[in-house]
C-alpha cells in the first residue's frame, strides 16, 4: 500500500508539472503557476539520482525567482525557495558548501513568516531550519553524506564503535524527519493549489 501511494503521488506531481509547463506557454507571468511548477519539481527531485535531483532543484529555483520577480511578496514562493535551498544542503559534502544554503533558506523562511505570520507550516519550517546545520554536521561526521549524495554505501559503521553507529543512525533518521517534513509540506501546498483544477488530489502520505 505504501509503495502504491508513493507511486501515485509521483504520478500526480509529474502530471502537475506537465500541466504547469503547458500553462506557462499561454501565460508566462502567472506567479501561482510558476510556484506550483517549482513545487512539483521539488517533490519529484526527492526520488531522483543526485545529479538529476540537483538539476530539478536548480530548475525549480529559476522558476521561483521568476515568480518573485512578478510578485515579490508572494509568501508561498518565498517559503518554497527556502525548501529548495534546504534540499540543496543535503546534496553537499562539506559545511562550507552547505553554509550559504542554510543562510538563504532561513532568510526565505523568515520572509515567508513575515508575510504570513500565523501560517503554521512556515513557522515549523523556520524552526526546522535552525536545527538543520547541527544535523548536517552529524551527517558529515558519521559519513552518512555518502548515502545522501549518492556516492555509495556508507562505510561509517564498518570501523566505528557501536555507539558511533547508533549516533549515525539517529542523525540519518533525523535527516529524513526534516526532509520528510519538507516534502509533506510541499505536497500539502501543491494539493491545495490544484484543488480547484480538474486534477484529483494525490493520495495522502502514509505514516
Amino acid at each position: 500500500m505504501e509503495v502504491s501511494n508513493k507511486l501515485n503521488r509521483l504520478l500526480f506531481f509529474d502530471q502537475a508539472r506537465k500541466i504547469s509547463e503547458a500553462n506557462y506557454t499561454s501565460d508566462p507571468n502567472d506567479a501561482d503557476n510558476l510556484t506550483r511548477w517549482a513545487e512539483s519539481l521539488l517533490e519529484l527531485s526527492q526520488c531522483q539520482c543526485p545529479q538529476d535531483s540537483l538539476k530539478m532543484i536548480q530548475d525549480a529555483i529559476v522558476k521561483l525567482e521568476q515568480a518573485l520577480s512578478i510578485n515579490p511578496r508572494k509568501h508561498e514562493t518565498l517559503w518554497c525557495l527556502g525548501n529548495a535551498q534546504t534540499s540543496l544542503v543535503f546534496l553537499t559534502k562539506t559545511e562550507d558548501e552547505a553554509r550559504p544554503y542554510f543562510k538563504q533558506a532561513a532568510k526565505y523562511f523568515l520572509q515567508a513568516v513575515d508575510e504570513d505570520p500565523t501560517n503554521e507550516v512556515y513557522l515549523k519550517s523556520l524552526e526546522i531550519s535552525s536545527k538543520a546545520p547541527k544535523l548536517h554536521r552529524e551527517i558529515l561526521k558519521h559519513g552518512l553524506d555518502q548515502q545522501i549524495v549518492g556516492v555509495g554505501p556508507s562505510t561509517a559503521t564498518s570501523s566505528s564503535s557501536a555507539k558511533d553507529a547508533k549516533k549515525g543512525k539517529k542523525s540519518y533518521n533525523l535527516k529524513y524527519d526534516i526532509v520528510g517534513w519538507i516534502v509533506l509540506a510541499i505536497g500539502i501546498v501543491v494539493w491545495v493549489g490544484f484543488a480547484k483544477s480538474q486534477m484529483p488530489p494525490p493520495p495522502p502520505p502514509s505514516g
